[in-house]
């Protein structure tokens, strides 16, 4: 088992940034992938971005390319959600998860998640 915890959502206006944190914890894996999921209101869960804790590889939806970035922590098991830019059709609740293997973009194919964390962009 892998235990994933959120934090760092809340309100922001158009424009602005914040930083999402997801710190792992339990079972360990010689490779695997971490990534952030968001579901709006109405809509599917959509892929947003992930990377391979053993490489560093990063992989980016298109519609957040250039305004959000991924990034690790290996001492602390956290992996990390810049948004910069943002946008109100950023507005969704953000899911970090947790698969042991290669990096995919199919939230499907993600074993463990968290318990979600909101962010709003107002206009």
């Amino acid at each position: 088992q892998v235990q994933l915890v959120e934090s760092g959502g809340g309100l922001v206006q158009a424009g602005g940034s914040l930083t999402l944190s997801c710190a792992a914890s339990g079972r360990t894996f010689s490779r695997y992938g971490m990534g952030w999921f968001r579901q709006a209101p109405g809509k599917e869960r959509e892929f947003v971005a992930a990377i391979s804790w053993s490489t560093g590889s990063t992989y980016y939806a298109d519609s957040v390319k250039g305004r959000f970035t991924i990034s690790k922590d290996n001492a602390k098991n956290t992996v990390y959600l810049q948004m910069n830019i943002l946008k109100p059709e950023d507005t969704a609740v953000y899911y970090c998860a947790f698969r042991g293997g290669a990096v995919l973009t199919t939230g499907a194919a993600y074993d463990f998640w968290g318990q979600g964390t909101q962010v709003t962009v107002s206009s």
